[in-house]
C-alpha cells in the first residue's frame, strides 16, 4: 500500500511517466537546456510579473499624490496604466521590464532572438498579460499563450552570476 501511494503522491517521475518526452523547455525552438539563452524558469517570470506590479503600483501612488482627491477609479487607472506603460515600453525598447532587468530574463522574438521584440508584439502580448489567464497557460516549451500569439519567448538574460547580453 505505501509503495502505490507513493508513487501518485510524488507525482508522474517517480511511476517512470516522462513528462518532456521532447527533452528541455525550448529543445523546439532550438535554445540551450541550461543557462544563457535557456527558457526562463516559472519562478523567475512570477518573480518578474510582482516586481512589475509594485513598480506601478508605486508609480501609480506617485500620480495620485499630485491629484487632489483621486476617485477609486482614477487610482486604479493610475497603478494600472503605470504597469502597462513601463511594461510596453521596456519591453518594446530593450526586451525587459524592470522585474525582468532585475531577475534577469528577457523577452525576444523567436524569428529573431537577438534583439528587442518591438512594439506590436510587445502590445499584443501585454494585451494578453492583462487578462492573466493566457499568461498562465503554458505549452511544452514554457512559453504561455500571450507569448505564443506574440511570437516571443522569455529567456535567461544572465548565465552564472555575471550579468551578459544574449547577443
Amino acid at each position: 500500500m505505501a509503495r502505490w501511494t507513493g508513487t501518485w503522491l510524488t507525482g508522474l517521475a517517480s511511476a517512470g511517466v516522462d513528462r518532456r518526452p521532447d527533452g528541455w523547455r525550448g529543445r523546439r525552438l532550438g535554445l540551450p537546456p541550461e543557462g544563457l539563452g535557456s527558457v526562463a524558469t516559472t519562478g523567475s517570470r512570477v518573480a518578474a510579473f510582482i516586481v512589475d506590479l509594485l513598480a506601478g503600483g508605486l508609480i501609480g501612488g506617485l500620480v495620485n499624490v499630485f491629484v487632489a482627491d483621486p476617485t477609486p477609479l482614477q487610482r486604479t487607472l493610475a497603478g494600472n496604466g503605470a504597469f502597462a506603460l513601463q511594461v510596453l515600453l521596456l519591453t518594446a525598447l530593450t526586451g525587459q521590464s524592470l522585474g525582468m532587468k532585475l531577475v534577469g530574463i528577457r523577452v525576444v522574438r523567436v524569428s529573431s532572438p537577438s534583439g528587442a521584440p518591438g512594439f506590436l508584439p510587445s502590445a499584443v502580448r501585454l494585451a494578453l498579460l492583462l487578462l492573466l489567464v493566457p499568461a498562465l497557460v503554458f505549452d511544452r516549451d514554457g512559453r504561455g499563450l500571450h507569448d505564443k500569439a506574440a511570437g516571443t519567448v522569455v529567456l535567461k538574460a544572465t548565465g552564472g552570476r555575471s550579468v551578459a547580453a544574449l547577443d
